[in-house]
């Protein structure tokens, strides 16, 4: 990441997201600043580059291969250091199954929880990408992008927790998940310790006349 210029307009940056255990994680690069050692993987823009193609780009030098989600977060500057010393950038979050998280060299992943020191700028990037993903969670199937393709319904509530931060109640997540109509049965089990093995599921929305409706989160614990 060492493309300075004072005259280009904005940079293209992407707060790339997986799961690692129990912890979400974000990809940072080796920084040439001076304050920093580390940024989020970001490129200047292309002329005549659309937004969400420069976003993919930068995710693919980082990654290798294009994210699963990727979604635009807004438009950063105030005034705040980023290391393109662009006056605006901006940010895209986009989640990659840790799975197939295989990140190139330089890149390393870090615990939210436990982030280096980034540039102004990109902290506020990751602080604002973290809320998008939470306010999506009702809209778009965020948490079954990075499960596996066949997962138990603890899996999932313990996926949903992890994005939100915050304990769901066991019955009323499975009641409400059962009333969105987002999820199959598969004729598979999983032996996970002592007791019964549990039914496997798969991400399979129904169509139906009215509109499809997201899972509620009125129901956290405090």
């Amino acid at each position: 990441m060492r493309e300075r210029s004072k005259t280009t307009s904005y940079s293209i940056d992407t707060v790339l997201v997986t799961a690692m255990g129990n912890e979400l994680a974000i990809l940072l690069t080796r920084s040439s600043g001076e304050r920093e050692r580390w940024a989020l993987p970001w490129r200047l823009a292309q002329a005549g580059e659309a937004l969400e193609a420069a976003a993919n780009r930068v995710a693919r030098d980082a990654l290798g291969e294009a994210p699963i989600w990727m979604e635009q977060v807004g438009a950063f500057g105030d005034g705040k250091r980023h290391p393109s010393e662009a006056e605006i950038s901006v940010a895209f979050v986009a989640l990659v199954p840790h799975e197939t998280a295989s990140p190139r060299s330089g890149f390393t992943w870090f615990p939210v929880k436990d982030l280096p020191p980034l540039s102004p700028r990109q902290r506020a990037m990751v602080d604002a990408a973290t809320r998008a993903v939470q306010s999506r969670l009702d809209q778009a199937p965020i948490a079954f992008r990075l499960l596996p393709s066949t997962f138990t319904l603890s899996e999932l509530q313990q996926m949903y927790e992890l994005l939100l931060g915050k304990r769901l109640h066991k019955a009323s997540f499975r009641r409400a998940l059962q009333g969105a109509w987002l999820v199959e049965p598969t004729h598979e089990q999983r032996s996970e310790g002592r007791g019964r093995p549990a039914q496997l599921f798969r991400y399979s929305p129904k169509k139906r006349r009215r509109q499809q409706r997201g899972v509620r989160f009125d129901f956290l614990y405090p």
